[in-house]
């Protein structure tokens, strides 16, 4: 088990993270918990302060979550700290296909929760990105859609779908989710209309 792993199923990260909840006033809503493996979407993404609620959020529920990085980031020591919160370095240069890395892992494990924003940035972007999709499908794991509803100070995992090959169908679905959910920055937020992964 990484260290990650260990940190996010601490007793001592959940106190932590329901104190920080109570005192910004949000609170989690878990529809149904994440499956062993998965690709879970975080939506919308508008500010840099997603990422403390997010982590909040695994925290408190208890899920493994782990992120992509850059490969270029991974030297030391910085490689060292990144690889202990679980963050999976990547090679974006050249001919190494995301998608094809990023399903491989999950042929290498039982287990593994992987975070992707399909905004791919917290500015304003015109379409989402779709490798997110692509990864699960190649994979063959459901997507989970979690979400930040700034508005109501609501953040958590809603239903899941198993991608189908049909994106155009799969996308109604998510579209439909994620309507009425209301970034830090809603001007920000980006359009869920397909883009190229």
């Amino acid at each position: 088990m990484s260290l990650a792993l260990g940190i996010q199923r601490s007793t001592l990260a959940q106190t932590i993270a329901r104190f920080l909840m109570r005192l910004t006033g949000w609170r989690t809503d878990v529809i149904s918990p994440a499956p062993s493996r998965c690709v879970i979407i975080g939506a919308p993404h508008t500010s840099n302060w997603d990422f403390m609620v997010v982590m909040m959020l695994m925290a408190v529920e208890s899920i493994p979550m782990r992120m992509l990085g850059k490969d270029s980031l991974f030297w030391w020591p910085l490689g060292v700290f990144m690889r202990s919160f679980g963050v999976i370095p990547v090679n974006r240069r050249g001919n190494y296909n995301l998608v094809d890395q990023i399903a491989a892992r999950f042929d290498e494990h039982d287990e593994l929760i992987i975070g992707i924003s399909p905004e791919g940035t917290r500015s304003k972007s015109s379409r989402w990105r779709t490798g997110f999709y692509y990864i699960a499908l190649k994979a063959d794991v459901p997507i989970v859609m979690a979400y930040l509803d700034y508005q109501n100070k609501v953040c958590g995992l809603g239903p899941s779908i198993k991608p189908t090959g049909d994106i155009n169908a799969d996308f109604e679905i998510i579209r439909e989710f994620y309507s009425g959910i209301v970034g830090k920055y809603p001007h920000k937020q980006g359009e869920i209309e397909l883009s190229v992964k």
